[in-house]
């Protein structure tokens, strides 16, 4: 590809026809501010907080979309390029709540850096300002945009990644907001509580519901046994709350942390993963054998069943009707656990620190209470318990390594690599290539399901029958697929799909930031965990074989039915305005 040479800050550069001056002055090492940028999704140059001065432009540029030219002359940091950028910041934080120590974002908000970063003491623009109520309207999310500065990140998330489209931009102007779509709550449009918005907003605008008061009462009632289970992508994201590097596998530290809280029992997600392969295995095995609906797709990402239910409903006979490893673990708490314990399952409050906002929503579904109680009592992202932590002055990267408590903290590889996108697929072709033929599988690792790229074919043989299986990150991917299904025109037998870019990794209740880079960090170290365990295939977990034994019988039983098993429902596309129905 064709090269340009041009000058920042007269150090020369050379780059690639076509990129940005804001790329361009990385490469030197030169940071210029942004706000409403973001890397391959939102470039729109609307904060104008990234302007230059280019030698020859009568007008500063914005860095984020001003290609580079041969010969170019850019200055970043003249008196009138920051007489510029701060202006125009003192007219964002001029219409901005100044609620920095009370806000869920603060001291991890881009816009206190940026001022910071441009020496803004003052704000000299007086004058009429935004009335915004936050939108309480989901159990996942809340809006508040009084918060907003109109950078787009979350419309461009949700649209270009998501294909969703549950948020815009409505009016014009001074009256300019972010919203659903006639001013409507979030929780009356067709969101899927993905939480990619939260993730990639610079402020506090949009967040997950926080749920930390609820578990300290309930940690502090002596009436209750209050127990905990972490996700597998928990372990490898939960440093980065305390300052280690992305990828830094800390799952002894997070049990000896979650301890500390004072927590009953800590558990482990991991073990109703390796479950839900051998409820979701024996699934697809029944379907294929006796012509059940193909292909068949997961179920344990809760964001992409609410997508499936708002967009795809007539394909929902498609989906497995598997609950989620962090449902089965709460109906297994109150049942298997509360009788081996001799504990009430009333008095069991079961605690779930999940990377995915999307979990929140789905504990709340009314069909989750198989054991005739809530199955999960209250969810925590990995910023949730980040901030639980650091208010019980808890030294994270200090702290011991300890184990999970039995029987519900036995797992297996397969199960930590649930967390990245193919994991799934990967867990379940470990086990049905060994239950179908009953031979060993040669090499474990199917990394055709590996990866970053939105979709991903694998084939399995088993005894004869070639199994063709598909993996999609992103629902915007997820849609490409599912318009195949809806065709006809997809010969698959099974299809994961992951509501979240790079799967669970990814998920919107994560470390802020995460992005490509670091999401591919946090998969390495979940591969990293696979390979050091002793046992790497979900039927060879000897706690999960000890239950069926004792408690749940078989695959796809009775029992296992009652308790692991759910249904979903159609829900609306098109919101309702002025008592229009849908």
């Amino acid at each position: 590809m064709a090269t340009v040479k041009l000058t920042i800050d007269r150090q020369p550069v050379e780059v690639e026809q076509g990129t940005t001056v804001l790329r361009a002055a990385e490469k030197l090492g030169i940071r210029i501010p942004t706000l409403c940028y973001l890397k391959d999704i939102n470039a729109i140059g609307a904060c104008r907080v990234c302007v230059v001065e280019v030698k020859g432009a009568r007008t500063l540029q914005a860095a984020c979309v001003t290609p580079v030219a041969e010969g170019m002359e850019v200055f970043t940091s003249t008196p009138r390029v920051l007489q510029a950028r701060r202006h125009t910041l003192e007219l964002i934080l001029s219409d901005h709540p100044m609620e920095c120590l009370t806000c869920i974002r603060n001291q991890n908000c881009e816009l206190q850096e940026v001022s910071e970063a441009l020496g803004v003491r003052e704000v000299r623009y007086q004058g009429k300002t935004s009335r915004h109520e936050p939108d309480r309207s989901t159990p996942s999310l809340v809006r508040n945009p009084a918060k907003c500065v109109l950078c787009r990140r979350c419309v461009a998330v949700c649209q270009k990644v998501q294909g969703v489209n549950a948020v815009q931009t409505l009016e014009r102007g001074f009256d300019t907001v972010v919203a659903p779509a006639f001013h409507l709550p979030l929780g009356e449009v067709a969101c899927v509580l993905c939480g990619q918005c939260a993730l990639v907003c610079p402020t506090g605008a949009i967040h997950e519901r926080d749920q930390v008061d609820e578990v300290w009462a309930a940690l502090a009632d002596p009436g209750k046994h209050v127990v905990v289970q972490t996700a597998p992508a928990t372990r490898v994201s939960v440093g980065e709350e305390f300052g280690l590097e992305p990828g830094s596998i800390v799952t002894g530290k997070l049990v000896a942390a979650l301890r500390r809280l004072g927590f009953d029992r800590v558990f482990d997600t991991d073990f109703t993963a390796d479950l839900t392969i051998m409820e979701e295995g024996h699934e697809l095995i029944k379907r294929v054998k006796e012509g059940g609906v193909l292909p068949m797709f997961t179920s344990c990402s809760p964001g992409w069943i609410k997508f499936i239910e708002h967009f795809y409903p007539s394909l929902l006979p498609n989906l497995s009707t598997c609950k989620s490893p962090q449902q089965m673990f709460g109906a297994l708490a109150k049942t298997y656990y509360a009788e081996k314990a001799g504990i009430l399952p009333e008095q069991i409050y079961v605690v779930s620190i999940m990377p995915c906002t999307a979990k929140k929503f789905e504990a709340a579904r009314p069909e989750m209470n198989a054991s005739g109680h809530r199955d999960v009592d209250a969810v925590l992202t990995t910023r949730e318990l980040g901030r639980m932590l650091r208010e019980a002055g808890i030294d994270f990267s200090h702290l011991p390594e300890e184990d999970y408590d039995a029987p519900l903290g036995i797992s297996t590889g397969a199960a930590a690599i649930f967390g990245a996108t193919g994991g799934v697929m990967e867990a379940a072709l470990r086990t049905a290539y060994e239950v179908i033929t009953g031979n060993p599988l040669g090499d474990i690792n199917i990394t055709a399901v590996r990866g970053l790229e939105g979709i991903k074919e694998a084939s399995v043989t088993l005894d004869g029958l070639t199994l063709k299986a598909a993996v999609a990150h992103g629902l915007g991917n997820a849609r490409k697929l599912l318009d195949l299904v809806a065709q006809g025109k997809a010969d698959y037998h099974f299809i994961e799909i992951m509501c979240c870019p790079g799967g669970c990794i990814g998920g919107g209740g994560q470390s802020i930031p995460t992005d490509t880079a670091i999401r591919q960090r946090r998969i390495e170290a979940i591969y990293d965990v696979d390979e050091r365990m002793v046992l790497r295939k979900s039927h060879e977990n000897p706690a999960v074989q000890t239950l069926y034994r004792e408690f749940l019988g078989e695959p796809l039983g009775h029992r296992s039915h009652e308790l692991l098993h759910t249904h979903y429902i159609p829900r609306g596309t098109v919101p309702r305005k002025e008592g229009v129905a849908k």
